[in-house]
């Protein structure tokens, strides 16, 4: 039997790379952690959920920190099966650790906390009428992330820097990106972003920037009091 409250990557667990922050807000006696890929080599990987031309993209990472690129398609398909055994073990709250945008994922008596459901409305309510600018992993992804902010007042603007690779540089470039748009506002939409990102981006871009993963995070911690 699993302890009542899971969390479930979309890489493998553990996130050794947020865990300094999934441990600071979810008590570690309660948290069961887990993850699609685990258990899997990298070949393994590639065969089952390497993205087509086309697919829309995901990136999380690996045990080893590297980074991995899955189509989206297939990981709903097999997150809905690790829900379902999620359940099946007991679990009773499961935090989905991805903040892509996924149609279809249920539980039956559990609660499924999904960053996709949760960020953009709160976002929204947070900026009003300012203009966000929202750092993605990859190019790819901006397309597939449309969908999520349409109840913006304003279309987002964008830029790329991978958590799993960006260095210093690529962050600055995106910040410098971001400002030239016109960003009041910049979101950091990963998983796998830390406070360490968000500093070097505000160094060169004078705005708020925010972290999906220390928001749905800080949410989650509020149903194991």
């Amino acid at each position: 039997m699993l302890k009542s409250f899971a969390t479930l990557t979309i890489g493998q667990a553990p996130r050794t790379d947020i865990m300094p922050l999934l441990d600071k807000y979810l008590p570690r006696d309660k948290v069961t952690h887990t993850g699609l890929l685990d258990g899997l080599t990298r070949e393994q990987i590639e065969q089952r959920f390497a993205p087509e031309p086309g697919e829309d993209v995901l990136v999380s990472r690996l045990l080893d920190g590297t980074q991995v690129r899955l189509a989206s398609s297939r990981v709903e398909k097999a997150l809905q099966l690790k829900i379902d055994w999620l359940e099946s073990e007991g679990c009773e709250t499961i935090l989905l650790l991805c903040t892509g945008e996924f149609h279809h994922l249920k539980a039956d008596k559990a609660i499924l906390l999904e960053p996709d459901r949760i960020i953009p409305p709160l976002i929204n309510g947070i900026v009003g009428t300012h203009l966000v600018g929202i750092v993605v992993p990859v190019a790819e992804q901006i397309e597939h992330q449309a969908g999520k902010w349409l109840k913006l007042a304003k279309k987002p603007c964008y830029a790329t820097a991978s958590p799993y690779q960006a260095n210093e540089q690529t962050l600055i470039e995106a910040a410098l990106s971001l400002k030239e748009q016109g960003a009041q506002v910049v979101l950091l939409d990963c998983i796998g972003y830390h406070r360490r990102h968000a500093d070097i981006i505000q160094q060169h871009i004078d705005v708020p920037v925010l972290i999906s993963n220390s928001l749905v995070v800080k949410l989650a911690a509020e149903l194991l009091k």
